[in-house]
């Protein structure tokens, strides 16, 4: 019987025994062959299911698919990696918390919120708009940071405009202020709309890496990864140190690779000694 369900290719455990505790015999197995593959169900227990689910897609969620789809088309993308210390930022924000116990929580995002003011200033072609149909570059003097926040309709991008002109905690209860607003569907148009650059983070989910899309015109988005420490060698000995990954995205028709480069390099100067961030130039 096992020979001849084996050179059948029978898994005698799909075989349903009519014999004494559900022995299976030939006339069994002959049953079983002449039913043909419909005959062969599951062993683990569970009836299985064919339902379908048809979801069509509609309002938010389209225009994010399209403007996604449109962004991927038109922009040609690449993105660009690199690794940052932010012990030293980490070890900032959690001291100006804990003395600023009546202000708004500082997170990541308003310390990289400034940095990024700091970098367009040298970088102004990062801080532009691309009209590609007009083939006309708007470099913008104004720093409006999107925020990518993800909300119970899908992702969505308020703007904290005039980043140029706004303190730390100023940039942290802005970002909060839209981003409930976001989720909680009030947020109006001229919220969402009008940002030069644009920065996306997953919160804890970051990754090791990502490549963001373009928030078209824009021509830069930079990208937040998850925090780790981990030992780094420091000269003499392995240290724990807190790192992150920023993932940035930028169009190529109109930034080079290498500024793209040195502009996440001045980021990365400036997130590991947190203190020039704040040094007036």
């Amino acid at each position: 019987m096992r020979r001849r369900a084996r050179e059948a290719g029978v898994d005698l455990r799909q075989v349903r025994g009519s014999g004494p505790a559900g022995r299976i015999g030939h006339d069994d197995l002959d049953a079983f062959l002449n039913a043909g593959p419909q005959a062969a169900r599951p062993t683990g227990g569970r009836a299985p299911r064919t339902e379908v689910e048809t979801v069509k897609v509609i309002g938010l969620r389209r225009r994010i698919a399209q403007k996604m789809a449109e962004s991927k088309r038109r922009a040609a993308h690449f993105s660009y990696v690199e690794e940052i210390d932010v012990t030293a930022l980490e070890e900032l924000r959690a001291r100006l918390n804990g003395e600023n116990a009546e202000r708004p929580r500082l997170t990541l995002m308003p310390f990289l919120m400034q940095a990024l003011v700091r970098a367009v200033a040298d970088f102004p072609q990062m801080n532009a708009l691309y009209d590609d149909d007009a083939e006309i570059i708007e470099r913008h003097a104004g720093v409006h940071i999107g925020i990518a926040t993800q909300t119970p309709s899908g992702l969505m991008v308020p703007v904290v405009r005039h980043c140029e002109a706004r303190g730390l905690w100023d940039c942290a209860a802005e970002v909060r202020r839209l981003a409930d607003a976001a989720r909680d569907g009030q947020a109006t148009r001229e919220e969402l709309s009008g940002s030069t650059i644009t920065i996306t983070s997953l919160g804890p989910l970051g990754g090791i890496v990502t490549t963001p899309v373009l928030n078209r015109p824009e021509v830069a988005i930079v990208g937040v990864n998850r925090q780790v420490v981990r030992p780094v060698w420091q000269g003499a000995e392995f240290v724990p140190r807190t790192m992150m990954n920023l993932s940035s995205s930028f169009d190529h028709r109109v930034v080079d690779g290498y500024d793209a480069a040195r502009f996440v390099q001045r980021i990365r100067g400036l997130l590991e000694a947190p203190a020039t961030i704040f040094i007036e130039g």
